[in-house]
């Protein structure tokens, strides 16, 4: 039980998740259970936004049909109660706790890496190694900006990889009750609270 239903201890995350009437955007999935605020949902889709001053566009702007896949997964893990089973301990100032191998669905992985193949970026591992002295991530010194094709050869790279393993590539398909879902119609409840309970 302590695995369901639970808010990771992070940066933006409420302590324990509910009901959230002004959830913005994509984020609205989850108005009925989250574990972001409103403010948080709203930020979660700017280009610089204050929840982590990350930026997009780093090597030129990010296609809005690749964009909508980072604001989905921003959404998840701001906003997501069903992540449980996979939250491990984070060793940053900025949090305490993270997620690690979440089994996400191959059809949202998949999707993710069509819809920004020719996005473009330069680096594999978004977590760290940025050069932050403006005071928003900018590209180290030497790193070359490339598409994601080439930076992220295939699907499970760049599912695995761009958030140091945060989530994991699976061979399950959505509605199997053995993938998390990034998208989801909220209509027909959220498939997610299955899968936490499956794994926990």
């Amino acid at each position: 039980d302590s695995l369901l239903n639970v808010c990771m201890d992070a940066k933006h995350h409420k302590t324990e998740p509910g009901p959230e009437g002004q959830l913005y955007g994509q984020c609205v999935l989850w108005k009925d259970n989250a574990c972001c605020t409103a403010n948080t949902s709203l930020e979660a889709h700017q280009d610089q936004s204050y929840l982590y001053n990350f930026n997009w566009d780093h090597c030129g702007a990010m296609p809005e049909k690749c964009k909508r896949h980072f604001i989905q997964d921003t959404c998840l893990y701001e906003c997501s109660p069903n992540l449980g089973p996979w939250i491990d301990q984070a060793d940053t100032s900025w949090r305490k706790e993270r997620i690690r191998d979440v089994p996400l669905c191959q059809e949202d992985c998949e999707q993710w890496w069509e819809d920004c193949q020719d996005a473009v970026t330069c680096k594999v591992n978004w977590h760290k190694g940025w050069n932050w002295t403006t005071g928003t991530n900018q590209c180290p010194k030497g790193a070359m900006c490339q598409k994601f094709k080439f930076v992220f050869p295939t699907a499970a790279a760049l599912c695995e990889q761009i958030w140091s393993g945060s989530y994991r590539y699976t061979s399950h398909h959505r509605g199997s009750g053995r993938c998390i879902q990034m998208w989801f119609d909220p209509v027909q409840g959220n498939p997610n609270v299955a899968v936490a309970q499956y794994y926990a």
